[in-house]
């Protein structure tokens, strides 16, 4: 069983998008975010006075309030303009705000739900925008669902197996229990969760890492974020980032529990840094 998860995992990583990031990551796992942390991001985007900050509000049902709290947010630890780009499916193709998205030195997505922003982004010019601007060396700024939408396999937060409402944990460790989606392919290296510690989604990552055993899981929790560039995440904020990977002599009871004999775990502060792969 392990040795064909593993190959069918290293696969589906051969046909992921591949491209040179010259740009950073600033993955926020939810929750209050400290001025300290603001002006580190502020700091990472290297903004000049000139600049303006790209939001991008899709994932919540309420984007006018997710933009006013933002917008606070940027006023207490910088004076650049926070411009709100609320893209629906029916302007997707918008090339004045595109063209924005792609130029923006930040680019910041809202938290809510993850898969309400995929369904109006995957596979549109709005997610070739972001891509592309990354590229050029934009930093890309989300927080929960905006942290998950990261990477290619997105954590979506729903069950598939018993009863699929939803829930903030997982009750059991089940294999093939977690829909994971496709993201935004900015990182394929990795699964992110976030609030991770403050709501204990422990099982949720031990599900996701018994289907693709190859890729580390990372959870990040509340008021903090991992800031990539290239390879290389370091922490920032208040409180931990746990890292889980390589997980030996995976295996599957025929009742569909998940078993394993090890697994290597580190847990990381402000400051730290560990490599994705």
């Amino acid at each position: 069983m392990k040795n064909k998860i593993i190959s069918v995992s290293t696969a589906i990583l051969l046909c992921l998008p591949v491209f040179s990031q010259k740009g950073n990551l600033f993955i926020i796992g939810g929750g209050h975010k400290s001025k300290s942390l603001m002006q580190q991001l502020v700091a990472t985007a290297q903004l000049n006075s000139n600049d303006y900050i790209a939001f991008l509000p899709m994932a919540t049902e309420e984007p006018d309030t997710s933009y006013a709290y933002i917008k606070e947010d940027f006023a207490n630890v910088c004076n650049n303009k926070v411009v709100n780009f609320n893209f629906t499916k029916n302007d997707a193709n918008r090339k004045a705000w595109l063209d924005s998205v792609q130029h923006a030195k930040l680019i910041y997505l809202g938290g809510g739900d993850q898969s309400r922003f995929m369904n109006i982004v995957l596979h549109t010019p709005i997610q070739t925008a972001i891509q592309t601007a990354y590229k050029n060396g934009s930093t890309v700024a989300g927080t929960s669902a905006g942290a998950a939408m990261m990477t290619h396999y997105m954590i979506t937060g729903n069950q598939l197996l018993g009863d699929t409402t939803y829930e903030s944990t997982f009750p059991k460790l089940w294999a093939n229990n977690l829909e994971i989606t496709e993201g935004l392919s900015l990182i394929d290296s990795a699964i992110i969760d976030m609030h991770f510690v403050a709501r204990s989604r422990y099982n949720r990552l031990f599900t996701a890492i018994a289907k693709y055993p190859t890729l580390p899981c990372i959870g990040i929790d509340e008021g903090t974020a991992i800031i990539v560039h290239d390879n290389t995440a370091k922490v920032a904020g208040a409180s931990q980032v746990m890292f889980f990977s390589q997980p030996q002599n995976l295996r599957i009871t025929k009742e569909g529990f998940i078993k394993f004999d090890d697994l290597k775990m580190s847990i990381y502060t402000e400051g730290d840094s560990f490599k994705l792969k």
